[in-house]
């Protein structure tokens, strides 16, 4: 090859721009990488590299976007549906539409990736703590505004700990179990005592 065509080809090479990266997409790869990560393992054997790897990129590539592994692991929870459904709807119905969300319809992924990380998070000291300081801000705070009245702490509370338990109970036993009836009849009465927290 003469030298006109090199420097030809020089030039021709020189004029491609290098491929952009997609940043946005980037990070969203990281987070869903994190989130499959922290539902499947505890806190504490999840690494940073390991959630690189699952992605193609570098570990400092996940630093870079999230910071810490708290800071990630507190972006993974703020990812996940918090609850904020619960408060969509009439105050009167509360009971009713919860009762039958959790006996009748399956939990959405988000919910379930979002459930398996707490229930991961129990027996690590440093993920409790993380779950804790920012759990009464993304959840029980709102929630309990919106219950409102005399002892509306107490009574999200315990609105939220019978919900949560339903939703434990209904996961790791793979359903209820029982006959339509029979979940017909406990979602009665679990609309039932629902209200009756909600309403104090």
């Amino acid at each position: 090859m003469g030298a006109g065509a090199i420097q030809g080809a020089k030039s021709l090479f020189c004029h491609v721009a290098p491929r952009p990266r997609n940043a946005e997409a980037t990070r969203a790869a990281i987070l869903s990488a994190a989130r499959e990560r922290f539902a499947r393992e505890s806190y504490d054997d999840v690494g940073m590299r390991d959630i690189a790897g699952d992605v193609g990129v570098d570990a400092a590539l996940v630093s870079r976007y999230f910071g810490s592994k708290e800071d990630l692991f507190v972006a993974v929870l703020d990812s996940c549906e918090n609850g904020a459904d619960l408060m969509n709807g009439d105050r009167s119905s509360f009971g009713r539409r919860i009762a039958h969300e959790a006996i009748f319809e399956g939990k959405s992924e988000s919910k379930l990736k979002g459930l398996l990380i707490l229930l991961r998070s129990v027996g690590s000291t440093k993920a409790m703590e993380l779950v804790q300081r920012t759990g009464n801000d993304r959840f029980f705070n709102p929630f309990a505004e919106w219950v409102g009245g005399e002892d509306a702490p107490v009574r999200a509370r315990l609105a939220a700990a019978f919900i949560m338990g339903m939703a434990v109970s209904r996961e790791i036993t793979g359903g209820f179990g029982l006959t339509a009836a029979q979940c017909e009849s406990m979602k009665a009465r679990m609309a039932a005592i629902l209200q009756d927290i909600i309403d104090g």
